[in-house]
């Protein structure tokens, strides 16, 4: 059972622990900066200048709190950003690459159904989901420590928790593209693409007659200054976030399991 995902998981292992050290180094440095930053200006005063836009993109609320300032310096880009569209290109490939290299013909020579297929590849982005997801709360801490402040540890445990829903769904995503388009460089595009547009999206309808359209970005319900400096965790929007996924996963599966390969 799942030989599939475990191969494509271990292939995923180097890749997920380099990204999440290269993760790890980008917050130690944001925390290791945080002192020397707030000693030196009141942040707030300088948000304040910032134009509504952006304050409203990436949902920016305080940074003179360690949890503001990892929200906003950390969370909102380099997790909802950035990572969201590591997820949406590494699972565009999931299927397009073995495509378009022809392992796929291999693949579906053995006894093992299409399905089968599209949910175990799926299924090894648990790897980096849970390598990265793992490590970071460790790191924020021992950063926060040396560095002698206290942050609620509860809320960043959440902001990880949380986040999966919201990767796995910006995942969902890249799959679709997968199963859509045979080049994979093609699918990795339109994937990327999809996920920061959605994200262009949610940010420019913000209190406007269009708002409702950003009901179709995950961004709307994974918002990380919620949970570090509100306290606040959507249960909701994780759960909307996990059955989008589902959809998008069945999705692709139905489409994959009908098309010529």
């Amino acid at each position: 059972m799942l030989e599939l995902a475990r191969y494509d998981g271990r292939k995923r292992l180097p890749g997920a622990v380099a990204m999440t050290v290269g993760i790890a180094a980008l917050t130690a440095m944001y925390v290791g900066l945080f002192p020397s930053i707030t000693a030196a200006a009141n942040l707030d005063e300088i948000i304040q200048a910032y134009p509504p836009a952006l304050r409203e993109a990436f949902d920016i609320r305080t940074m003179n709190t360690i949890e503001g300032f990892l929200a906003t310096q950390l969370y909102a880009f380099a997790w909802v950003i950035l990572l969201g569209l590591y997820f949406a290109y590494a699972a565009a490939g999931l299927v397009a690459a073995d495509v378009e290299r022809g392992r796929m013909d291999m693949t579906l020579s053995l006894p093992v159904s299409r399905s089968r297929v599209v949910l175990e590849k799926f299924a090894s982005l648990g790897v980096p989901l849970v390598v990265a997801n793992a490590a970071m709360p460790v790191v924020v801490f021992v950063a926060t420590l040396a560095i002698g402040e206290e942050v609620a540890m509860e809320r960043v445990l959440m902001a990880h928790l949380l986040s999966m829903p919201y990767l796995l769904a910006c995942a969902g995503i890249g799959l679709l593209a997968s199963v859509l388009v045979d080049r994979a460089s093609v699918a990795q595009r339109v994937a990327a693409g999809a996920v920061f547009a959605l994200f262009l999206v949610e940010s420019v309808v913000a209190n406007t007659d269009l708002e409702p359209l950003g009901a179709l970005s995950p961004t709307r319900y994974y918002v990380p200054s919620e949970i570090l400096v509100d306290g606040t965790y959507d249960f909701t929007g994780a759960a909307i976030l996990l059955a989008g996924t589902a959809a998008l996963v069945l999705a692709s599966r139905a489409w994959f399991r009908r098309r010529d390969v």
